[in-house]
């Protein structure tokens, strides 16, 4: 009796654990960019970058952490990819709506949050047979060129008061994050493609 309750104060510590916490914030950092966004002016921009960065990073040691503590959990498993992709479409959408992202552009933002959720419908497909498919060194580029131009656009009209072109810099890279975020969907696809054809 007396280990089942041990088991049970154990399994619901797994929720405070600091990797967990990151995650958290992660999630909680996504409203606090995009009101600071809508709220608009230069001011704004430059903090909510400043809470973009901080968010970008807990997305490095929340895995980190987890792995040299022995702190890894199925509860921060699902957060942590669900605060990735929340962070990344909300924050496009955003964008969009305040006109940073407009006419052919919109694709880019389009390309990479549909990517995120095709990508996710698969992965929990792959869950369900138990199948995990690694993560490209491509993919991980796709991922820091993708940060890298996101936080360049929240910055925007500030960025370019500071440096001129640099809204149309960001979206340079957010292009080319879009042609990566192709290439790794494709390959993404192609392996997972290959489970659902060995599992019928």
């Amino acid at each position: 009796m007396a280990e089942q309750v041990i088991r049970q104060n154990t399994k619901g510590g797994k929720v405070w654990y600091l990797p967990n916490m990151l995650t958290y914030a992660r999630i909680l950092a996504v409203p606090i960019i995009a009101g600071l966004l809508m709220y608009g002016g230069e001011a704004a921009r430059w903090v909510a970058l400043v809470v973009y960065i901080i968010a970008a990073i807990t997305d490095f040691f929340d895995g980190y952490l987890a792995r040299i503590w022995q702190q890894q959990s199925a509860l921060g498993r699902m957060l942590d990819p669900i605060a990735d992709k929340v962070l990344v479409s909300v924050v496009l959408i955003v964008l969009a709506a305040d006109g940073v992202l407009s006419g052919g552009h919109l694709w880019a933002a389009f390309i990479i949050t549909a990517r995120e959720v095709l990508v996710s419908g698969l992965r929990e497909f792959l869950g369900e047979l138990r199948v995990s498919v690694p993560v490209t060194k491509i993919a991980k580029w796709k991922t820091t060129v993708q940060l890298i131009a996101i936080g360049m656009l929240i910055a925007g009209p500030a960025g370019d008061v500071l440096i001129p072109g640099f809204t149309k810099a960001g979206i340079v890279m957010l292009w080319i994050a879009a042609a990566l975020t192709l290439y790794t969907g494709y390959d993404y696809f192609r392996a997972g493609l290959r489970h659902v054809v060995d599992g019928e």
